[in-house]
């Protein structure tokens, strides 16, 4: 597994297990198969309502505690600086656990027109040690600009919508020349028919590799954190197994090719 380092020091796995949409017992089955599998970072949030079940699967492992990276992100309701301080321990409550790897404002609600705010609130969290990196969640130029602005702690994560259809270089440039690890959520590009694109069986059967995987390695090359969501045993072990093979520059460059600045996901000026 490879793994980045935060521009705290913090070392995060680079691929983990995302667990969007399920319940607590999906969550558990899951997370239970991905650390089997041998994944060591799990991603969550108080609006997918299953952090208890990602708790009781991450105390079921024996692995131990500092072994495993555990993200949890605060959910737009729960923007404030009290607010967010209560939602933390609310989260913590729930995962079973007295520290956190990392914490994310979930979207930036800018409409709400409190993320600073909350992002004081957290942090305090990572002043008091209670979590070992903060970051964001579907911030854009202007919010992350407005956020660096006011912050004393530069974010060590953004999580964005970020697939070969939508490759959001303009979001990687900036992150990259002030430190912020760009980390993509629906990598696989939700189901929407990246996967079934031709180039991308072609590229994978050079190498043996099926498309998922290869769409996988390009986040991977690409410096990503990368956090693809999956119930099914067979495609959580799938989706570990894409370290052992490297893209040739042509196939980089074939991948990239295909970005068609397209958002399949919400956009992060409305929501909230």
């Amino acid at each position: 597994m490879n793994a980045i380092t935060l521009n705290n020091g913090v070392r995060m796995p680079q691929l983990g297990l995302g667990v969007w949409r399920m319940t607590d017992d999906e969550a558990e089955k899951a997370v239970t198969t991905a650390i089997e599998s041998g994944y060591r970072s799990i991603d969550t949030a108080t609006l997918y309502g299953n952090e208890e079940g990602v708790g009781r699967a991450l105390r079921a492992s024996g692995v131990p505690r500092e072994e495993l990276f555990v993200t949890t992100k605060l959910w737009n309701d729960q923007q404030g600086h009290d607010e967010a301080l209560r939602a933390f321990d609310e989260s913590m409550r729930r995962l079973g656990l007295e520290t956190l790897d990392l914490y994310l404002i979930h979207w930036p609600a800018p409409r709400r027109g409190k993320y600073v705010e909350t992002w004081k609130a957290l942090e305090k969290l990572y002043a008091d040690g209670r979590v070992r990196a903060i970051g964001v969640s579907n911030f854009g130029v202007d919010t992350l600009e407005r956020l660096l602005a006011e912050a004393t702690v530069t974010p060590a994560v953004n999580q964005v919508e970020l697939h070969p259809l939508f490759a959001q270089r303009e979001l990687r440039g900036f992150h990259a020349e002030r430190g912020i690890v760009t980390e993509a959520w629906s990598p696989l590009g939700q189901g929407k028919g990246l996967l079934d694109l031709p180039v991308l069986a072609e590229i994978g059967a050079k190498y043996g590799k099926t498309p998922a995987q290869v769409v996988l390695r390009w986040h991977i090359q690409l410096g990503n954190v990368v956090i693809p969501k999956s119930v099914t045993p067979s495609r959580i072990r799938e989706n570990i197994d894409v370290f052992d093979f490297a893209l040739s520059p042509e196939d980089m460059a074939t991948i990239n090719g295909l970005d068609e600045g397209r958002r399949l996901g919400p956009d992060p000026a409305v929501v909230g």
